[in-house]
């Protein structure tokens, strides 16, 4: 939609009289429909996050617990993401890996196994035994959901990525930033990390190019199975 407004831009300046004003009336239709569509989904996403931290107390205390039980270290791990339009912001997570995590990755780069810019390991040793559990089941997620009520993340949207992967993005990879970051995504029902990075960009751009509330629906209830399924979760 942004790309239709910018070339609706370039004709207006070329164009007068009726057909100037015929070009301005589907500008600001085009408008109206842009920001009513943005709207719709800035009130689903705070009205939903809202629900969803409610309705997901218990569960955090619970897995706050396990999670102190299991391993010594902080419950949660707060780490810099690039939201949209290279905003960075602080996401949360359930901490599933040793503290040490960050230093031992410089000693596990040559073990990556997701191609591009991207690093992940299906045997990654700083994983703990809950972390393991929690990355197949998504639930180390669920603290993000206090970022979607601040308004940095939306329900759905593009995964949000560290700062270090978009410093290595080709301009055709940042289009990935036009669209504030979600909780799932395309590519996650479609596939998880079994999708190979290029798959996960161009499935984002089309998430982007298409979105709307009905296509987040949609993508809200392949969540479920996709994370019940756990494939490609690791």
């Amino acid at each position: 939609m942004d790309e239709l407004i910018s070339t609706l831009e370039k004709h207006l300046q070329s164009s007068t009289g009726k057909h100037r004003a015929r070009l301005l009336a589907k500008k600001w239709a085009w408008l109206v429909v842009i920001g009513g569509s943005r709207a719709v989904k800035q009130v689903f996403d705070l009205v939903g996050g809202c629900v969803l931290l409610l309705a997901s107390l218990p569960v955090f205390a619970l897995l706050a617990a396990v999670i102190k039980l299991d391993s010594p270290g902080p419950v949660l791990f707060n780490q810099i993401r690039v939201g949209r339009n290279g905003r960075l912001f602080t996401m949360y997570k359930f901490r599933t890996m040793r503290t040490d995590a960050e230093k031992l990755k410089e000693q596990l780069i040559k073990h990556n196994e997701a191609g591009g810019v991207i690093f992940k390991m299906k045997r990654d040793p700083r994983i703990t035994r809950v972390g393991r559990i929690l990355r197949k089941l998504s639930l180390d997620e669920l603290p993000q959901v206090i970022n979607v009520v601040r308004g940095e993340m939306s329900i759905v949207g593009p995964r949000p990525p560290v700062p270090s992967e978009v410093a290595e993005y080709t301009p055709a990879d940042r289009r990935r930033l036009e669209a504030r970051p979600g909780l799932t995504c395309l590519w996650q029902v479609s596939g998880r990390s079994d999708i190979p990075f290029e798959r996960q960009v161009s499935l984002d751009v089309e998430y982007i190019e298409t979105r709307s509330l009905w296509q987040d629906l949609v993508i809200l209830a392949r969540t479920v199975p996709a994370v019940l399924l756990g494939k490609g979760a690791y």
